[in-house]
């Protein structure tokens, strides 16, 4: 069992973990952390793939997305979609602050000007808040997918929230989670149909052209490939403030105090 980020059995789950495949991997999260441990979906592919092996698992596991009041319609539609056939139950995180408020303290198109704050503040505390008291948390994130997951493990231990994240198909290929989506028939976004292959906040996001890089439709114009959830405590703040008074902002301006 894998409770301590000092244990020094993590690197030999991660690779034993690895070999035997996704579903096995989601088995012994599930069996390991029990209700404290809750599964992270944005509905992409993979997204959708683990959220059908949970399904078959225990559909009492818990799930959640991160509601930016951004999405397309398009990414509402199928999460509705998903909860009817799969009979999971998805818990709304929302940063409480709406898009008035702040544009009022940071200034209107906040994603135009600085789109490093604006996850940060709908996506990064939100997120870090709703995992306190977690032990560990699931995740779809690949290797294949950005320079910054290229050395994520199955499972790993995240100095950034505190507790351990698991990444079942972190080993897969974009191949391999398009073929399993073909085999059990499942539901999938119509942007990508579109030209969308990853599809964040409609803002922040557009059609890529044949032959490029599938994350290049992300933030288009600004250097930047992640939206900050999956990177270190170094690297995810970015900002001008001290991450704790940028919380603290946040809770003051939707509470209506500032």
């Amino acid at each position: 069992m894998c409770t301590s980020n000092s244990s020094p059995d993590l690197t030999t789950i991660a690779r034993q973990l690895e070999s035997q495949g996704p579903a096995a991997i989601l088995r012994w999260a599930v069996a390991t952390y029990g209700s404290s441990l809750t599964v992270a979906t944005g509905f992409g592919p993979e997204g959708v793939v683990i959220l059908h092996l949970v399904s078959q698992i225990d559909s009492r596991v818990k799930v959640f997305y991160l509601e930016t009041d951004l999405f397309f319609e398009e990414t509402h539609a199928l999460r509705d979609r998903l909860q009817t056939r799969l009979g999971l139950t998805f818990e709304r995180v929302h940063s409480g602050l709406s898009l008035e408020q702040q544009a009022a303290s940071y200034g209107e198109n906040l994603w135009q000007n600085d789109p490093d704050l604006c996850c940060y503040l709908r996506k990064v505390i939100p997120l870090r808040q709703h995992l306190a008291g977690k032990l560990a948390w699931v995740t779809g994130i690949r290797r294949g997918q950005t320079p910054a997951r290229a050395n994520a493990q199955v499972v790993e231990w995240d100095q950034t929230n505190g507790l351990f994240k698991i990444n079942p198909l972190v080993f897969w290929s974009a191949e391999q989670v398009q073929e399993y989506t073909r085999i059990h028939n499942l539901p999938s976004n119509p942007l990508r149909q579109r030209g969308y292959p990853s599809i964040g906040c409609w803002p922040c996001t557009r059609a890529v052209q044949p032959g490029e890089n599938p994350r290049i439709g992300r933030w288009p114009g600004f250097p930047k490939t992640e939206c900050g959830l999956h990177l270190s405590v170094r690297s995810s703040e970015q900002n001008p403030k001290d991450a704790q008074t940028l919380v603290d902002e946040s809770e003051q301006i939707s509470r209506g105090m500032k």
